[in-house]
């Protein structure tokens, strides 16, 4: 480990802070990235704007910008390119290291980036290669909740697990499904889409054709819809509006809330039976509503785990819409872990730019 260490120094990667008291042998030094080693910018995209964050190797936030955006218009991957060249603009000094994007469909590869969305009604977008010819740099696309829980395995609750579950409710619902420390991607890269689970016979029109989906009965527009049918809330507002009845004890809201999570619930146990994660990490815009989810996740989950899952830990963090950006941005951050390979060409040259940067200009001596 200290040759590795010292290698990692050498290149300019990882630099000593200060020494730390020894309780026998060497005193310790304290390690850390190199933060002005480089830097990576994400992008999150929806139907109707795009998220932007730029941070720093460590994952730290830098900064951040919001922008409308339009998915369905004929020039969306020319508007997006745009958007993307603007905010990169305005970056600071450290060297980029590339570009992730968090899109809500199935990609191809992360390296390639060819794009199937039903939420953006996007059928073979080739993204990828758009954004690389237009920015020439390094570029990597991935499903938005596989691109969080790599961000979950690299800065958050996933540092201390090598098994668990990513499940995001909001929009969509969906799922990032982390074992042996990768994210599992499926055949074709949609692996986790649990929104996508049947769970009523003849319910709801689902986003993806089907009827009675998961995510059709309790993602954001199927509990507006309903609670716009109960009369709970007007036709004319929507989650915001039902959030707030739930908040000010209008218990028709509180109850819509609740059998959303008893969905779930039922749903979840149901996954966490077949893979059996060690925790599942709840997070998404949905979750600033989970007092009133969990009336009816916890019991409904509970009850649907086989006995020996029962004690599965459920994290649900608070959330951020630039949450979303900072997962694109830690596929790039990612690459020097990869060792799978899943990253691609784009993720070698990621790795390349980064020894570039970090190495010591030619002649300087140690």
């Amino acid at each position: 480990m200290t040759q590795l260490t010292k290698v990692l120094i050498a290149d300019g990667l990882v630099v000593e802070f200060d020494s730390s008291p020894s309780h026998g042998g060497r005193p310790g030094r304290t390690l850390g990235l190199a933060a002005d080693t480089g830097r990576a910018v994400g992008m999150k995209i929806v139907a109707d704007h795009v998220a932007f964050v730029e941070v720093g190797i460590g994952g730290l936030v830098l900064r951040s910008a919001s922008e409308p955006f339009d998915a369905s218009s004929a020039l969306a991957v020319s508007n997006l390119t745009a958007l993307l060249q603007h905010f990169l603009e305005g970056g600071t000094d450290t060297p980029l290291l590339g570009v992730g994007v968090g899109v809500p469909g199935t990609v191809d590869e992360q390296g390639a980036g060819v794009v199937d969305s039903t939420q953006l009604g996007w059928n073979q977008v080739p993204l990828g290669d758009a954004l690389r010819r237009a920015l020439q740099l390094p570029v990597l696309i991935e499903n938005n909740v596989n691109a969080l829980s790599i961000a979950e395995r690299l800065f958050g609750q996933g540092r201390n697990h090598r098994d668990f579950l990513v499940v995001t409710i909001g929009t969509g619902v969906g799922a990032g499904i982390v074992t042996d420390g990768r994210v599992f991607r499926g055949h074709s890269g949609g692996a986790g889409e649990i929104g996508h689970v049947p769970v009523v016979a003849d319910g709801p029109l689902c986003q993806c054709g089907n009827h009675g989906c998961l995510e059709a009965l309790i993602g954001e527009a199927g509990l507006v819809r309903t609670a716009q049918e109960r009369g709970i809330i007007g036709a004319d507002v929507g989650m915001s509006a039902l959030r707030a009845a739930a908040d000010g004890g209008d218990a028709q809201a509180q109850a819509l809330f609740s059998e959303a999570g008893h969905l779930l619930g039922r749903a979840l146990g149901g996954i966490v039976n077949v893979l059996d994660p060690e925790i599942v990490i709840l997070l998404g815009e949905g979750v600033a509503a989970w007092d009133h989810w969990s009336f009816g996740f916890e019991p409904a989950f509970r009850t649907s785990l086989v006995p020996s899952k029962r004690s599965v830990g459920v994290h649900v963090e608070s959330w951020q819409d630039e949450s979303w950006a900072q997962g694109a941005a830690a596929l790039v951050l990612a690459t020097p872990f990869d060792s799978q390979g899943i990253a691609g060409d784009q993720g070698r040259l990621v790795r390349e730019r980064l020894v570039e940067q970090a190495a010591p200009p030619t002649g300087a001596t140690s």
